[in-house]
């Protein structure tokens, strides 16, 4: 079986017999499918290559069996397999494929959309279908953006397509997926389509193909994570032209990166749908080797103290109970063209950006719904391009560079309005010398004082004021304006190209609010909100008192305008509320799926965040044998490994802890803890990512070889 005989979509899985090893014996592994012999010794040559501190060896029996011995270094004892190795093993990468870490804000937000709300105890799976079913860690609702146009002029769709898939053989970006098998990668492929639909006016309506696209989501684990589909004119001449939806997942691209994108697109479009030259560089391969040589010294010395404290305010909304709602929400106010310039000369001649303006009225929100008199820290996340840094060619890279960093700084409602405008632009200059930075760095860095005697602080406090997780975000966009000469060959061809708009998507949190510039020089306001956590009625309010204060802050020119001045404008209006946190529901140590025959074997199915949806239930339901299967969490609880033993006991027993994706390798982590019970036999099954029925079949495939006898 030579590679292009391997199934789309198959999943490997790996099974390992955990038994007591002299120091320096090897680990043997066995391979189940669906490696032929070459794409076996493929396998065995990479570990070896990327891993020269383990001796590597390989044994072909069959196509699809193989037997790997891993042979630790020689530290005088055992080593467990590193999570880099595991993720080589389980998915090696493509045909001339490459694979990056992810770091930073881009893994949160893939833990994120790995981790759907309403998750079940039994199985990981998703029990209000926020999770499409095809598994694979899809991602759907707010894992995904979108933006659109209406297409003005001539449109021919062949060239349409043929100038994407132009840019998706450029951009390699486009061509890239994710692995979370053990470690959270980027995988990038050497080959993708484009993926292009073209819909009807008569087959479906505009507000439906929102609805539908937005829950078809994405599997994370396929390429490429942005499409497109095309909304015909309507027939007949009608007035509703060409309208056209693009879709991305945010953990792979942000919005200016899309923009870039769409020059490249128009300028295939205008070159008949042939972009010319080769892949683009530099790319996310050069930013990623720019930023694993980053000295953060500096950067931990400035989080140290930068860090927000535990009592800084970090929600606009007074807590209040559930909203009823779901899904996302969006709010739109446009300031006029005057409106923007007197605001922005109002912040011009205090030395600072309208951005500041912005960031001032969201400061004195968060402040006005703690409810307190006098000085007050508040904190909210800023959104940063990560384009400034010194990678030559960086601003023209497409993919997810910007990051979230969080801004403190302290409200006192006496202290002059020009004081706090000044904070946040000097708040904000800091924070920009360090835009690589993330919430998982900053969290790592920050100091961690000691606990404080009373009630443990509420979600909003402590960790959860750090770049604003559970809070707020601002961004101020710029979308990238096509060059002069490329609009000019455009338009002689009849196409003018509109500014995309957005559709709600995934707001990073409870509430984001973006601010852009739109072509005649207004300054647009969206407030993109989560409608479990804030009601449209509040998120009215909210906006409407956000848009109030930006419109009134040209009128306060006097030198001592105070803040609290500022804030009497807003003395009358309610302050909208926001539904608590709920925290997540107590997880039990176990819970048996299917109680099987009493002196049977017992299958132990091992979950954690990223189990592709619905494999253990395809498992489950067509696992024929007599063994009990149960499941643990795989979250290193004290009763996990007791709980999982104990049902087990018994002479000639075996107890297979076995796992899909970060499932296995949470599996084969209890295994390196569990003592070795007498009498019980124990094997560890892991799986690589694939989509739910693959899944369960590798699965079901490592299972069997265990449990059946011998040949």
């Amino acid at each position: 079986m030579s590679s292009q005989d391997v199934p789309q979509g198959a999943v490997l899985a790996v099974v390992h017999e955990p038994v007591a090893l002299s120091p320096g014996g090897p680990l043997v592994l066995e391979l189940r499918g669906p490696l032929g012999p070459a794409d076996a010794e493929t396998v065995a040559a990479r570990l070896a290559q990327r891993h020269r501190a383990f001796g590597v060896a390989l044994d072909s029996h069959r196509p699809g069996h193989h037997t790997l011995r891993l042979t630790p270094p020689p530290a005088g004892g055992f080593a467990a397999l590193p999570a880099d190795l595991l993720a080589d093993l389980l998915a090696p990468p493509p045909p001339g494929g490459e694979v990056l870490p992810v770091t930073g804000h881009q893994q949160t937000l893939l833990r994120a959309a790995l981790t759907p709300a309403g998750t079940s105890t039994s199985t990981g799976d998703s029990s209000d279908g926020s999770t499409s079913s095809d598994g694979g860690g899809s991602s759907v609702g707010g894992g995904v953006e979108q933006l659109y146009w209406d297409w003005s002029g001539p449109l021919d769709v062949a060239r349409f397509a043929a100038a994407w898939q132009s840019v998706v053989d450029r951009e390699c970006v486009l061509r890239a997926c994710f692995d979370w098998v053990a470690a959270p990668r980027l995988v990038l492929h050497a080959r993708a389509g484009a993926d292009i639909a073209v819909c009807s006016p008569a087959a479906v309506t505009w507000p439906q193909l929102l609805r539908r696209d937005r829950a078809r989501g994405f599997a994370l684990h396929r390429p490429g994570l942005l499409r497109l589909t095309l909304l015909e004119a309507e027939p007949g001449g009608g007035a509703a032209p060409p309208r056209v939806l693009l879709t991305y997942h945010p953990a792979l691209l942000d919005e200016r990166g899309v923009h870039l994108l769409l020059r490249e697109f128009y300028r295939a479009y205008a070159g008949g749908g042939v972009l010319p030259g080769g892949e683009r560089r530099p790319d996310l391969r050069d930013h990623a080797r720019w930023l694993a040589g980053q000295d953060t010294t500096a950067a931990r010395q400035f989080w140290a103290r930068a860090v927000p404290p535990p009592r800084a305010a970090t929600r606009p909304g007074r807590p209040g109970g559930a909203t009823g709602q779901s899904g996302p929400g969006l709010l739109h106010t446009r300031l006029r063209a005057p409106e923007t310039f007197r605001l922005r000369s109002w912040a011009a001649l205090r030395g600072a950006a309208e951005s500041s303006a912005l960031h001032l009225v969201w400061a004195l929100l968060l402040y006005r719904a703690a409810g307190v008199a006098g000085p007050l820290p508040v904190s909210f996340g800023v959104q940063l391009s990560g384009r400034d840094i010194a990678l030559p060619g960086a601003a023209g890279i497409p993919g997810l560079l910007d990051s979230p960093l969080p801004m403190t700084v302290t409200v006192d409602p006496a202290a002059p309005l020009a004081d706090l405008l000044h904070q946040v632009r000097d708040t904000l200059l800091d924070l920009a010398a360090y835009p690589w930075a993330s919430t998982e760095t900053i969290r790592a860095w920050a100091p961690r004082p000691p606990a404080a005697p009373g009630p443990a602080p509420g979600p909003a406090a402590g960790a959860g004021a750090v770049c604003g997780a559970g809070g707020t975000l601002v961004r101020f966009d710029g979308p990238l304006v096509l060059p002069k000469v490329l609009r000019s060959e455009l338009a002689a061809q009849g196409v003018h190209a509109d500014t995309p708009r957005s559709a709600a998507g995934a707001t990073g949190g409870p509430l984001t609010l973006a601010a852009r510039h739109d072509s005649a020089g207004g300054l647009v306001l969206g407030l993109f909100h989560d409608r479990a956590q804030l009601a449209d009625e509040d998120a009215a309010a909210l906006h409407s008192q956000c848009v109030r204060l930006l419109r009134a802050l040209p009128d306060y020119r006097q030198a001592q305008a105070s803040v609290g001045a500022l804030l009497e404008l807003l003395a009358r209006a309610a302050i909208p509320r926001m539904a608590r946190p709920v925290p997540p529901a107590p997880q039990h140590a176990l819970t048996v799926l299917r109680p099987g025959h009493p002196h049977a074997d017992v299958i132990c199915l091992v979950t954690a965040p990223g189990v592709p949806a619905g494999s253990y239930d395809l498992f489950v339901r067509g696992h024929r044998g007599p063994e009990k299967i149960v499941a643990v969490h795989g979250d290193g609880a004290p009763g996990v490994l007791p709980a999982a033993l104990d049902q087990a006991p018994g002479p000639g027993r075996r107890l297979v802890l076995c796992g899909c994706g970060p499932g296995g390798r949470a599996a084969y982590e209890l295994a390196q803890r569990t003592p070795h019970a007498p009498g019980t036999a124990l094997a560890v099954v892991m799986t690589g990512i694939g989509d739910a029925a693959a899944s369960a079949s590798a699965l079901a495939r490592g299972v069997r070889s265990v449990l059946a006898p011998p040949p």
